[in-house]
């Protein structure tokens, strides 16, 4: 699939017990069955003033990252937006349930 130079992606999923919300240059389908590529992530610049936690949080954990191969079913949403945003941790809902079944 090409890739799409300009493009920003918000992408939502869920990572245990947790979702993750991140934006990447490259969001596709992978060779890989069932899974969806995320590339080059975005993360705000350390010069603001303050400091999200759960921002940084992620950052650290994507550091070393060239590519993330998540499962479809992980997936809540993914979306093409103007700019990036903060990226995000939250807790994750009982009414979130995995694909196929769920708790």
């Amino acid at each position: 699939m090409p890739k799409q130079e300009n493009r920003i992606y918000k992408v939502i999923f869920a990572n245990r017990e947790e979702v993750f919300e991140v934006f990447a240059r490259y969001v596709y389908p992978s060779d890989m069955y069932g899974f969806v590529e995320v590339e080059e992530y975005i993360f705000g610049e350390r010069s603001q003033v303050l400091v999200d936690p759960s921002e940084e949080r992620l950052k650290a954990e994507f550091a070393q990252v060239k590519r993330s191969y998540i499962p479809m079913q992980a997936i809540i949403r993914i979306d093409e937006v103007e700019k990036e945003g903060i990226a995000k941790v939250s807790a994750g809902s009982d009414k979130l349930a995995a694909f196929p079944g769920g708790k």
